[in-house]
């Protein structure tokens, strides 16, 4: 074994050797000593518990090799582009929505430029950051005001601590959501310091059950959209025109959560119809928060909408601070709601609306390109169709209904080939990820973006 551990050469010789050289030169004297110190190490381990040389460490060659791979490995950025093919257009694991050519335009400037972020160009002096959103979203909403944090979670908590700690935050039993990664509705309270009063029932809940509920510690109404499931049958819910007249009866504020949110009519886009931040503000509502990166098509941030006396302490409370966005954000979600100026043309700007209002007829000419590509690569093992397909906005926008789709679908006599070809997408320079269902591997041309790069990708590996 002494032998063995003999052949392990010392970093001040690697140091020395042309390849050595030509490393340092491409990647500095520091990150090769780390990684060729992690590489000594690895050996001997492997030479310690096999008794044998491990397999880079064969030839100064095969040495150099795993050197140069693991330094290249460091500079590569392992957040990379995927291509969607799950069908769920939002896919919350993917980066949800996908920013319009205007809005990744805007970021970009305020990333390499200074920006007018705090300050009031025409009155000379410095403003608040949420300024121009506040404009923007005051004409589109009917508003009196709005600010911004970093996403949905966040507009809840602040809108919490700024109004109820230390009180009572009546809140129906049905509307109690998780909203992903095991963030609970009730958790959030918690954190911001108020105590939780359900009431009604699971599947009903009336407006007498709110009343019962108000004491003098009570300190808003909250409605909560239920966007990550619906509860079907036998049910009852009070609406936000009715809290808003219990509220103003006993002078408590009624705040409404939405989760997505949504500016245009959905329905408008034969889509299935979600709640409109728009609806929420005219029925009267204190405050509406919602998110930025779902629905609306634009950066993560959490946006609050309402009567300004109550936006403007949510802008001193001190959590606006630690919660606020930066410039890139706001540049983004900026040009993001510019879109919806031109409602006309909202599906030819927004990526996010592109997707989800592609014709069947446009589907087809994809899945068919793709059909071809895919047939071009794969062996006689995979038997590939195009089928009807069902997909999904995602991240908890209308779980129950499903958008026309159509899919590639492979399928193999063993599912182990499958599962292989899966391992091969994975590996592509661009991973491409699918869903499985019925032993098939299906790939939904609906929620794939960047389409002509994933057919170039396909004909050039």
């Amino acid at each position: 074994m002494q032998s063995l551990f003999r052949s392990i050469p010392a970093i001040d010789k690697l140091l020395k050797t042309p390849q050595g050289a030509d490393l340092i030169q491409q990647f500095g004297h520091q990150a090769f000593v780390t990684q060729a110190r992690l590489l000594i190490e690895q050996a001997r381990q492997h030479i310690q518990q096999h008794q044998s040389l491990p397999d880079f460490l064969q030839t100064e060659n095969t040495l150099f090799n795993e050197l140069t791979h693991r330094l290249q490995s460091l500079a590569q950025v392992k957040m990379k582009r995927v291509f969607n093919l799950t069908g769920t257009v939002l896919h919350t694991n993917l980066g949800r929505g996908l920013w319009s050519e205007q809005a990744i335009s805007a970021a970009t400037d305020a990333m390499r430029n200074n920006v007018a972020l705090e300050f009031d160009i025409d009155a000379g002096k410095r403003s608040h950051r949420d300024l121009y959103i506040s404009e923007l979203l005051q004409q589109l909403t009917g508003a009196e005001a709005a600010c911004v944090v970093n996403n949905n979670a966040a507009a809840v908590l602040l809108m919490l601590a700024t109004f109820a700690q230390g009180k009572e935050v009546i809140i129906s039993r049905g509307e109690l959501i998780e909203i992903g990664g095991a963030f609970r509705i009730p958790d959030i309270m918690a954190q911001a310091g108020c105590k939780l009063v359900e009431v009604g029932t699971t599947n009903r809940t009336h407006l007498k059950d709110y009343r019962n509920a108000i004491n003098e510690n009570t300190a808003f109404l909250m409605k909560v959209h239920t966007s990550n499931y619906q509860i079907q049958g036998f049910t009852s819910s009070v609406s936000e025109e009715e809290l808003v007249a219990l509220g103003q009866e006993f002078n408590l504020p009624v705040i409404s959560d939405l989760g997505s949110g949504s500016l245009t009519d959905m329905q408008a886009l034969n889509l299935p119809a979600e709640p409109m931040v728009q609806q929420k503000v005219a029925s009267g509502v204190d405050l509406v928060s919602f998110s930025g990166d779902k629905l609306l098509g634009g950066p993560q941030a959490g946006i609050i909408v309402g009567k300004k006396a109550f936006i403007d302490q949510l802008q001193q409370h001190p959590l606006k601070r630690v919660l606020r966005c930066d410039k890139v954000i706001l540049s983004g979600l900026e040009a993001t709601l510019r879109h919806y100026l031109f409602p006309d043309r909202l599906t030819d700007g927004l990526p996010t609306l592109h997707l989800l209002t592609q014709s069947l007829d446009s589907l087809q000419q994809k899945a068919e390109r793709l059909r071809e590509a895919l047939y071009k690569r794969l062996d006689s093992r995979y038997f590939l169709q195009i089928e009807p397909s069902e997909a999904q906005i995602g991240s908890g926008a209308l779980p129950t209904e499903k958008i026309p789709s159509l899919a590639v679908t492979i399928s193999a006599d063993k599912q182990s080939d499958l599962l292989e070809l899966e391992k091969q997408f994975k590996a592509y320079p661009n991973p491409i990820i699918a869903r499985f269902a019925q032993q098939k591997m299906w790939l939904d041309v609906r929620s794939v973006a960047e389409f002509e790069a994933l057919i170039f990708m396909l004909e050039e590996l």
